[in-house]
């Protein structure tokens, strides 16, 4: 699965993601762009998954016409990810385009 990480999701998850194809913003030269263009390039080169740890991105854009499935992390602090990765790697198995799916990280 074709994965982009936006901005401020922790580089050392993708260890946790190794059967997909994880890229970051910054590696594609989207760190600039604002969320909905984001979301749009993303979708344009085929990504299948986006990882934030936006909590307000499902308030700040329209999310119902997206076939990109978002996975929002509730932290971006990578001791405490790293404990609770599975919940990440749990929540992309069998994910659907145009899901939305908030992890909650204790």
């Amino acid at each position: 699965m074709k994965v982009l990480f936006d901005q401020g999701t922790p580089a050392p998850l993708r260890k946790a993601l190794s059967t997909h194809h994880v890229t970051t913003a910054f590696e594609c030269g989207w760190d600039e762009l604002e969320n909905g263009e984001l979301l749009s390039a993303a979708e344009a080169d085929g990504y299948e998954v986006f990882v934030t740890t936006d909590q307000n991105l499902r308030y700040q854009q329209n999310l119902e016409t997206r076939r990109i499935a978002i996975v929002v992390i509730s932290t971006t602090n990578w001791p405490r990810i790293r404990a609770y990765a599975d919940l990440v790697t749990d929540a992309l198995k069998g994910i659907v385009p145009g899901a939305f799916v908030e992890i909650a990280i204790p």
